[in-house]
């Protein structure tokens, strides 16, 4: 559906027009007390705001504006500047609301009482300071949680006054509301062996020296002591599994098939990574990043709280290993591909894929979603460590 020209004309017909009669009032958000830990326990209690909120037809939540303070590590936020972002959350959740058989993550979240408040903040940050356009962030009333949107990021991309090009974004976040206030427990890891000691990882330098051959024998031999193809929480097993180029599914015929099935599949796509030239000249972090240590599981996963495709996470500084001799210290990550899920139109292996879900692709296919989503994301993700919004393998 085109989202866009449809909440234009919503827009230009004056349907998104809400009154901002209520005065403006600043108070202070513990967004670090807010923010829960990785385990999934709620922060500290939050500060309570001094205003009532802005209402929303037809919602049970509010929106909050915190102005900030000048000299405050975010800034303040002018008259101006607030006025326009609350208005433009405002009219965006409200056409949300009124098209939320579109919007299922939204719908979810709104019929289950999940989002406690919205708050429009100068800066959003998490726990390790870096910046974010959205957070959500648990309460300490278990099943409700709070989405913080920064309004300098709207303002530096575009957004405020455009709840047009801003309703896909907002409506994207709201997979994260409902992940956070899922309190059914978490799937338990299985713990998987690993000889980091003997693991041969190589310098990047090393790695665009050796043949293609050579590089594919690397490879094998990180297969056995470092580098696995499997998913740590077995989110496959049981599941089907999709014939190569189709929307068809096909019942395993043991509980592990598809496990192992998307194993092999994810190993063939790495080994055609390592092996021809033209990923070393195009996607060469990719290529690197496999056999020097940086990624150390590539594997299909079965995470339907979640509309991404793919994803790249990356262990914290606190969970480094120490991998091969003398020892190089490296906070390893995880390439994680969606199984039922097509890649969204700005997924830089969008027209690769054929709008086909993740599960279906040929080899070729998959080693290019794989090569791409390592070469945009790896140095990025490597820097961070752990994001809030990421934090987590399996869903909360």
């Amino acid at each position: 559906m085109d989202l866009v020209p449809k909440v234009g004309f919503w827009i230009k017909n004056g349907l998104l027009t809400l009154s901002l009669g209520v005065v403006w009032s600043s108070f202070a958000v513990g967004v670090h007390a807010a923010e829960a830990d990785h385990s999934g326990e709620p922060g500290r209690e939050l500060h309570q705001p001094s205003e009532s909120g802005h209402p929303i037809p037809g919602l049970s939540f509010r929106v909050f504006v915190e102005r900030g303070a000048e000299g405050a590590a975010g800034g303040a936020l002018g008259e101006a500047e607030a006025n326009a972002a609350l208005q433009t959350v405002r009219n965006t959740l409200s056409y949300l609301n009124q098209q939320r058989q579109d919007y299922p993550r939204f719908d979810e979240a709104v019929s289950k009482g999940m989002l406690e408040r919205v708050i429009v903040q100068p800066v959003v940050r998490n726990q390790e300071g870096k910046a974010f356009p959205f957070l959500v962030v648990r309460t300490v009333d278990p099943g409700r949680v709070r989405l913080l949107i920064s309004a300098s990021l709207m303002k530096k991309n575009g957004y405020l006054g455009q709840a047009d090009r801003f309703t896909p974004v907002l409506a994207r976040e709201f997979q994260w509301v409902v992940s956070k206030a899922e309190t059914t427990p978490k799937p338990k890891a299985v713990l998987i062996d690993r000889d980091l000691k003997h693991a041969p990882i190589r310098s990047d330098k090393d790695i665009r020296s050796l043949s293609g051959e050579d590089r594919v024998q690397l490879l094998q031999q990180l297969f056995e002591t470092y580098l696995r193809t499997v998913d740590d929480f077995r989110s496959l097993e049981g599941q089907s599994y999709y014939k190569v180029g189709s929307t068809n599914l096909v019942s395993p015929s043991q509980p592990d098939s598809t496990t192992k099935f998307y194993d092999i599949r994810v190993r063939e796509a790495l080994q055609k990574i390592v092996r021809e030239p033209v990923f070393l000249e195009r996607t060469p972090r990719a290529v690197t990043s496999l056999l020097n240590g940086v990624i150390w599981n590539v594997t299909f996963v079965n995470i339907g709280q979640r509309d991404w495709a793919t994803r790249t996470r990356v262990l914290p500084t606190d969970k480094a290993v120490m991998v091969g001799q003398p020892g190089k210290l490296i906070q390893p990550a995880a390439i994680l591909v969606n199984l039922h899920r097509t890649a969204a139109p700005d997924d830089p292996f969008y027209a690769d894929t054929k709008q086909l879900p993740m599960g279906a692709l040929s080899t070729d296919q998959l080693a290019l979603v794989i090569a791409k989503e390592i070469q945009h994301n790896i140095v990025e993700k490597s820097q961070t460590g752990h994001v809030a919004q990421d934090a987590l393998t399996a869903p909360e």
